[in-house]
């Protein structure tokens, strides 16, 4: 397990993320062609549901929507607890909403999905048998998870007071940006994009994908069905591209510096 990765089992950082679509066999195809992700069955609790490996270690779940459940296809992230009924309270208590749970999914953990105050949905995950994400950073996994809000001051307390982040904010006339710290690290950001949230989505978390040519990787998502949202940019970080799967779930992959 890479150092990332342990980072990513401190309670409050991502450990996780999940997609839930309507056709899994095409879901599979598409991120096995795009990352080379092989998949095995996962906890069936909400119906089928498959984990997703590189080179045989852990880095996603995709589960399959049942045809009554009209929820948007979308990555979830999952924020580690070391105990999911007492962070669902607090959730509560601190003007978020708890949708799902807390419930087992089989021996594997427990898990709850809410929604912060701004209605951006996150998913908690005490993990039992299975912790999270084995391997982040190298390419076909997650590198990082970024709330994508109106503007950080609003949301960024209730994050703070639940899951124990230190914010520090990017110091930017025209950026609103903070970075979650815990004991030190960076895991996740907040971005306040003010009227560029997109209606049709509202407030969301978005998950990262590393590739190791963002513009190739762009390409073969729109060969593949898939759809191009924001074209390929540098950042600070790296050269990043918004794009979709085939069933409209939207994430970003990057080519870190």
């Amino acid at each position: 397990m890479t150092t990332e990765a342990a980072a990513r089992r401190m309670p409050g950082a991502p450990c996780w993320v999940s997609l839930l679509a309507h056709s899994l066999p095409a879901t599979q195809e598409f991120y096995g062609a795009l990352f080379g992700w092989e998949f095995r069955p996962g906890p069936q609790h909400f119906g089928p549901y498959a984990r997703a490996f590189l080179d045989g270690l852990e880095v996603a779940g995709v589960g399959e929507l049942a045809a009554d459940r009209h929820l948007p296809v979308a990555w979830t992230t999952y924020l580690a607890s070391d105990d999911a009924d007492v962070t669902a309270e607090q959730i509560r208590s601190c003007g978020g909403t708890v949708g799902v749970g807390p419930l087992d999914a089989d021996d594997a953990g427990r898990m709850a999905i809410a929604s912060d105050p701004q209605g951006a949905i996150f998913g908690v995950w005490q993990g039992r048998t299975m912790l999270g994400t084995a391997v982040s950073g190298e390419p076909g996994t997650p590198v990082w998870n970024e709330l994508v809000t109106q503007e950080t001051n609003s949301v960024a307390p209730f994050y703070e007071h639940v899951f124990g982040f230190e914010s520090e904010a990017v110091v930017s006339a025209d950026f609103d940006y903070l970075t979650l710290h815990i004991k030190g690290k960076p895991v996740a950001g907040i971005h306040g994009v003010g009227n560029a949230l997109p209606r049709d989505r509202g407030p969301h978390w978005m998950t990262y994908f590393a590739v190791p040519d963002t513009d190739a990787a762009a390409r073969r998502v729109v060969e593949l069905g898939g759809h191009m949202l924001r074209s390929a940019r540098d950042s600070a970080h790296g050269r990043v591209a918004t794009v979709a799967d085939t069933e409209g779930a939207v994430f970003a992959i990057i080519q870190r510096r």
